[in-house]
């Protein structure tokens, strides 16, 4: 009976021994694929800077092959001028720090250097003594580039805002000398600060970068209706955001007087704006842009507000001197046009010819 249960006994403790020899070769089996499949570079080195171990993510972030990497020194990823932190690291893993995110450049096989998080911590034997230091390197070059745009994009936002103010203080200089009544002095200024507003909207949702002339008239006419008086044809540009403003508050002047007086006044108008790319007397690529309407002789009225007021100043200065080009705009019975001519490369988005191939192709249209 005895000798059974020792039996039993020793055949209890052999099956525990080899459940968990078996639990550990599955742990370790876990760990290295959790190792071997992870995103971010894996690496392993002795306290000399020479790389243990290497897994996939390393070697498609890196360059080298494990078999490669393998037996070197990890100063093989560091650049010249950059060996001094090596040292440091190596300093501070013997005296059992961790270092996390560490943000620093590492080089490629290739020479390329590329930018990463570093994550370190000592690795200790079974007695506790550190005998060396796991780094794992995550590729943080997309979210330097985001950081970069956002640096821009507020800088550029910055300057657009501190130039919209100067427009608008211009705005309500020039309104003020030409308005006798408060109620349509505020009428004016609050349409027009609208009307960059809406500028301002199509370049945000840009990330400011532009925007195509045809939204940028659409969105100018927008609040004045009558959609199937007008047409719109020309080839499909992205403006630059000064242009985008610049234009933006042409439209809305334009706009605006044509609501009152022209075109969009009646039923019977007809509003045409055209725009084409073609070589100037220099030889360089021009804009040609035209506003063109045309309306009912009867019952027309006097235009004094775009003859004489801030909407002139925008047609005839602000618009075409913010471009480096030069504009006409002429009135006769029952018409109005406006035409405008610049560099092109000072209208739109530099985009390797892409735009300016297109315009040369079959010019797009819109009713």
């Amino acid at each position: 009976m005895g000798e059974k249960a020792a039996q039993g006994g020793d055949g209890t403790l052999k099956e525990l021994a080899s459940l968990e020899a078996s639990t550990n070769v599955s742990a370790d089996a876990r760990l290295a694929a959790i190792i071997d499949s992870s995103f971010d570079a894996i690496i392993s080195k002795d306290l000399n800077s020479i790389i243990t171990s290497w897994n996939g993510a390393a070697q498609r972030m890196f360059g080298y092959a494990a078999e490669e990497a393998i037996g070197r020194s990890m100063l093989m990823l560091v650049p010249d001028h950059l060996r001094d932190e090596e040292a440091d690291i190596i300093v501070r893993v013997r005296n059992g720090e961790r270092v996390a995110s560490y943000e620093t450049i590492r080089q490629r096989k290739d020479g390329s250097f590329i930018a990463v998080s570093l994550t370190i911590s000592p690795i200790r034997n079974i007695t506790g003594e550190i005998i060396g230091a796991s780094k794992i390197a995550r590729d943080i070059t997309a979210t330097r580039e985001s950081e970069r745009r956002i640096r821009h994009l507020l800088r550029e936002v910055n300057h657009r805002v501190k130039n919209q103010f100067a427009v608008i203080l211009s705005m309500i200089r020039e309104t003020s000398k030409r308005s006798t009544d408060p109620r349509e002095f505020e009428e004016l200024i609050r349409s027009r600060i609208m009307a960059l507003s809406r500028s301002h909207d199509l370049l945000v949702n840009s990330d400011w970068a532009g925007a195509s002339l045809f939204d940028l008239v659409q969105e100018q006419l927008k609040p004045f209706g009558r959609e199937e008086q007008v047409s719109l044809s020309g080839p499909l540009l992205t403006l630059q955001p000064n242009a985008v403003q610049n234009l933006g508050m042409a439209f809305h002047e334009l706009g605006t007087n044509s609501s009152k007086y022209g075109a969009l006044a009646c039923d019977a108008g007809r509003l045409e704006i055209t725009w084409q790319i073609a070589n100037g007397v220099s030889g360089n690529r021009e804009i040609h842009l035209a506003w063109d309407e045309t309306m009912p002789k009867q019952g027309e009225r006097r235009d004094e507000s775009t003859r004489k007021g801030f909407g002139t100043v925008v047609l005839q200065r602000v618009a075409p001197q913010s471009l480096n080009g030069s504009a006409v705009l002429k009135r006769s019975p029952g018409h109005l046009s406006w035409s405008l001519t610049a560099p092109l490369e000072s209208i739109i988005v530099p985009q390797l010819g892409a735009e300016i191939a297109a315009a040369d192709s079959e010019p797009s249209f819109r009713p």
